[in-house]
């Protein structure tokens, strides 16, 4: 079977299962059975198809998982948002099929994703100039302490998500070209080797461009996101463990500093520490809830729409927001906290399948980028692949306190567009890449050049 066709095949068990969601969600809610379940499974088959057809004409050898893969996510994320409030599944719907169109301009404009080393100090220059945005008097919009969001009237969105495509495109294209003279001209100081200031000048000041700015915006998770997928091109890069050793020392000396710096940030550390303790600063509050929802699912959860978000009338609080940004049991349940919403309806089985999707997704990146043929590539490849995965692990960490909750978003799950639209065109840009490296290298080499004699 071909790899266009194993896709296609991928995607009809999603459509099943979307499906299958929206029937549980409306035999619980309104206890009946009708055709609307079908009516929305056959619209996001349809959909899914038609990007499919654009992937068998311009992908024809890219990688057959991703797509049905991050279907599945984006098919589970509408259900659990369904489940929560029909309007925001209706706006994810619309947000996902902007994100498609947007895959879809990618893969149909950008040819040879080579092009992109040529430009990348405009792209970097870009990238920070987005993470500054929200911090512009009139435009810039503050979440819970943290400036995430621009907001232009009818449209808002959050700029990091872009931001951070943008910074791994120049990582990998300078760490391509540098990444030899970063081996050779190393130095070993006190049993460690440092790369020459020379030329990894140039990499740690967009870097730490990047970083600085999301410190101003106070965008902790994305701050670790860039931080990961640094430490992990530099590594793919020039294979010396003594340069991530480094990274992690000065990650340490600076989550301290912050943490003792920055009141919130020093809040966040005491809530993970310990959520259930009387002296817990304010927030600590949403950490315990999220993890008392976890436990009451147990392993098979509650049912899709069986467990109680919305307070009851008597205890509804007088709320200027509708629901679920105000008046809900587990707070923030369609953004942050919506994987304790999973554990808590389909228990530990169903959350750790949606675990298991991510995890196939890394693998399938990261195979990407050993298959890739040049240099930049891989690395491009590999940094898409970690700063997502990276983001997965960032919320879901957070949530079941492996580390503090930080602000971002589960990818293709959670409620909101700036996140599903930028990782829509991150997975564009692996199937690109991709592609190429599964192309037959006949199929790939470019035709020879007419004879002399052809042309006179």
């Amino acid at each position: 079977m071909s790899a266009r066709n194993r896709e296609l095949l991928g995607l009809i068990p999603v459509a099943v299962l979307i499906t299958a969601g929206f029937t549980a969600v409306f035999i619980v809610q309104s206890n009946r059975i009708g055709d609307l379940s079908l009516t929305y499974g056959a619209y996001f088959l349809a959909v899914c198809v038609a990007t499919h057809v654009v992937i068998r004409i311009r992908l024809p050898y890219a990688d057959p998982y991703l797509f049905p893969l991050v279907a599945l996510l984006a098919a589970f994320g509408l259900v659990i948002l369904f489940r929560i409030d029909e309007s925001l599944a209706v706006k994810q719907a619309s947000l996902f099929v902007v994100g498609l169109a947007l895959f879809v301009l990618t893969i149909t404009l950008l040819r040879d994703y080579s092009v992109l080393e040529r430009y990348r100090y405009v792209i970097a220059t870009l990238g920070i100039v987005l993470l500054m945005l929200p911090r512009f008097p009139g435009i810039g919009e503050q979440i819970n302490g943290a400036y995430l969001g621009i907001d232009l009237g009818p449209i808002s969105f959050q700029p990091a998500e872009a931001a951070k495509i943008c910074v791994v495109i120049f990582l990998a294209s300078y760490l391509g070209e540098k990444r030899e003279v970063l081996v050779v001209g190393a130095r070993r100081v006190l049993g460690i080797v440092l790369p020459p200031l020379k030329h990894f000048g140039p990499l740690l000041v967009v870097w730490g461009a990047a970083m600085l700015m999301l410190i101003v915006i106070r965008d902790l998770g994305s701050s670790l996101m860039f931080f990961g997928a640094f430490l992990a091109v530099l590594y793919i890069a020039t294979s010396r463990p003594s340069f991530v050793l480094i990274g992690m020392v000065m990650f340490v000396i600076g989550a301290w500093v912050l943490s003792s710096t920055l009141a919130h940030v020093g809040d966040r550390v005491e809530i993970w520490l310990d959520p259930f303790g009387k002296g817990a600063p304010e927030g600590a509050g949403q950490i315990a809830q999220s993890l008392y929802a976890q436990a009451d699912g147990g392993l098979f959860g509650r049912g899709l729409g069986s467990s109680l978000l919305e307070l009851p009338g008597p205890f509804r609080p007088d709320c200027a927001q509708p629901f679920p940004d105000c008046g809900s049991l587990l707070p923030a349940p369609h953004t942050d906290f919506i994987y304790a919403v999973i554990v808590n309806e389909l228990g530990v089985f169903g959350a750790a399948a949606v675990v298991i999707t991510y995890i196939l997704i890394a693998e399938r990146g990261f195979k990407t980028a050993v298959l890739a043929r040049d240099g930049f590539g891989k690395l491009l490849a590999a940094g898409l692949t970690a700063v997502f995965a990276l983001q997965a692990f960032v919320i879901l960490g957070g949530v079941v306190r492996v580390i503090p909750l930080t602000g971002v978003t589960l990818p293709f799950v959670s409620y909101g567009g700036s996140s599903i639209v930028a990782n829509m065109v991150l997975l564009a840009l692996l199937l690109v890449i991709s592609d190429r490296a599964r192309r037959p290298r006949a199929a790939s080499r470019p035709p020879d050049p007419e004879p002399l004699e052809a042309r006179a």
